[in-house]
């Protein structure tokens, strides 16, 4: 074999080492670009994070304002139900004050009409047959003090003064007995009258022996005789619901012809 040309392993070197020199340069141009990629995918990893942050920040905001959205919906609702309650309000406050008002119109005008029903009660009393004549009586002056106090409404006057004519009229139909004095034969005799509505006021002594009844007309009493006594005490009895009611004949004055 013949000995290497000393030219040949240089070229041999040369290639070998311009080999090495391609390999290192590809090398470093295949990191370069690697290192470049890799920077690219962070990147737009990092955009797309950005992204996200942002989309969900976006849903965020939309969903608080749906939800703002709502509550204002229910907000004009329910300003509009209040608005419909003071307009109803207002409307009885109108209402009210005009009450108001004609209350005192109406103040003054009833006084003087109750004022004319005290009077005319208590004449009444004093023509009306004279039966609980003191408690009547004492009924109007109760009615005329109250109508000087200040400290008592007037709806509260009304009432009273309605009152005791409503216990007027119960007289006339209602049927009753209790005990009061009269004078007789000069004296005054503890006595049981029995009232029959209006029509009869009648006495009686305890003992049974003297028996009355009031003539309204002659607007005096009159001495009744022995044949109406036993009537008059079974009609006692039966006011004061010691019997039970039945028939009885009592002396009553007959109405006088117009």
């Amino acid at each position: 074999m013949s000995p290497f040309n000393w030219k040949s392993w240089i070229l041999i070197v040369l290639a070998a080492g311009m080999v090495t020199v391609s390999s290192a340069g590809f090398a470093q141009s295949l990191d370069q670009v690697l290192n470049t990629q890799n920077g690219r995918t962070r990147l737009a990893q990092e955009s797309q994070e950005r992204i996200d942050g942002v989309v969900r920040k976006t849903r965020s905001l939309e969903e608080k304002y749906k939800a703002t959205n709502k509550e204002i919906d229910g907000l004009k609702v329910y300003n509009t139900l209040l608005g419909l309650q003071v307009d109803n309000q207002n409307a009885k406050i109108n209402d009210l004050r005009n009450s108001i008002d004609q209350v005192e119109v109406i103040n003054r005008q009833i006084v003087p009409i109750m004022t004319q029903m005290i009077d005319g009660l208590a004449q009444f009393v004093i023509l009306d047959v004279p039966f609980l004549l003191d408690e009547r009586q004492e009924r109007v002056a109760k009615l005329e003090d109250l109508m000087e106090r200040d400290d008592v409404t007037v709806a509260e006057k009304f009432r009273k003064v309605t009152e005791a004519y409503q216990i007027e009229n119960d007289y006339g139909r209602t049927i009753e007995t209790y005990k009061d004095t009269v004078k007789i034969d000069g004296g005054t005799r503890e006595v049981d009258f029995l009232r029959v509505g209006r029509i009869a006021l009648i006495y009686q002594s305890q003992d049974g022996q003297v028996s009355g009844a009031w003539d309204q007309s002659a607007r005096q009493w009159q001495a009744l005789d022995d044949s109406s006594k036993n009537q008059i005490k079974f009609a006692l009895q039966i006011a004061m619901k010691q019997i039970a009611p039945d028939l009885v004949m009592l002396p009553v004055h007959a109405p006088e012809a117009n």
